[in-house]
């Protein structure tokens, strides 16, 4: 092309295949300035013009606005800054879609009337310093104030959910349900007696439970699993396999303990697993499970009191 070859908005208009509306609001805008009149007061380009025109579209439909646009071409950025810039806006719009996505999936699934319908919206939304906020506010509630076993709680407090970028309807459907529970006043008031509990029996001097450490809870999870295949099969808490599975909770009860497998702990592990459990507890973790991807394991009263009557039979 001919650098003083000067062109009407109309051939220009065909050469880049952008309206003439749209030049002429560009030209207006100066982004693309036309380089010159002629003597009737028409606009008239040249060829950088073209090549300008060409990359303003081409910024444009990679999302950047016109100010953005005028900063590349006033060389106050770069286009690959602009580029980078506009994909982290990007993957963010993304990750919203998906979400919202999986929102819809689990409205066409569970019929929510139009608040429900807010409510889930609004939660699957959160980013993640919102949902962690909502769990922290969980446990400030449950435990703040409170003197308990420090390592125990900053344990329980750690654990937060993670909505992956691409969410499954049942990892959406996991995250309102515990959203749900832990802004329920009545599981509040439950666990948070639970703390109390603890908290009373270390000002008094009393012996309490013994405190399950991290390190310890995958083994008490495989426990629980074994539990749960031995009742699936049929396994009565006195049978072979009971007794099998009870030597080994009472094991992981002393190590917990930092003592002997004794009777006086045998005794305590019955009592402790004999109480009435709180089903809503082990709901929070494996709602956590699935939101994270973590394997399930759930636990219920039942393999809770299987449990402290297989310790029993022994």
């Amino acid at each position: 092309m001919d650098d003083a070859q000067r062109y009407t908005i109309g051939e220009l208009s065909r050469r880049t295949g952008l309206s003439v509306k749209t030049i002429r609001f560009y030209s207006d805008s100066g982004v693309v300035p036309p380089t010159d009149r002629t003597h009737a007061g028409y606009r008239r380009y040249d060829v950088a013009s073209i090549a300008k025109l060409e990359l303003v579209r081409t910024l444009r439909e990679l999302g950047a606005g016109l100010d953005e646009v005028r900063r590349v071409l006033a060389a106050e950025t770069t286009v690959r800054r602009l580029a980078e810039t506009q994909l982290v806006l990007l993957e963010d719009q993304l990750r919203l879609l998906r979400t919202r996505r999986a929102v819809l999936r689990a409205v066409a699934r569970l019929d929510e009337p139009t608040e429900g319908v807010k409510l889930m919206h609004k939660l699957a939304t959160m980013s993640d310093a919102e949902r962690d906020r909502i769990i922290d506010e969980f446990w400030d509630g449950t435990i703040g104030g409170l003197d308990v076993d420090a390592e125990f709680a900053a344990w329980m407090r750690s654990a937060k959910p993670a909505l992956p970028d691409d969410p499954s309807t049942e990892q959406v459907e996991a995250w309102i349900e515990l959203a749900e529970l832990v802004t329920d006043d009545d599981f509040r008031r439950a666990v948070r007696e639970l703390w109390e509990q603890q908290a009373a029996q270390r000002a008094t001097g009393e012996h309490a439970p013994p405190v399950q450490k991290q390190e310890q809870a995958a083994e008490w999870w495989a426990l629980f699993d074994a539990i749960r295949e031995a009742q699936e099969a049929g396994h009565e808490p006195g049978s072979a396999r009971g007794r099998e599975i009870a030597e080994r909770g009472a094991a992981l009860w002393a190590e917990q303990r930092g003592a002997a497998d004794d009777a006086a702990g045998r005794a305590e592990l019955v009592a402790e697993f004999g109480k009435p459990y709180d089903e809503r507890m082990s709901r929070y973790w494996e709602l956590l499970a699935i939101i994270n991807g973590w394997p399930p394991h759930p636990t219920t009263e039942r393999q809770t009191r299987w449990l402290a009557e297989a310790v029993r039979a022994l």
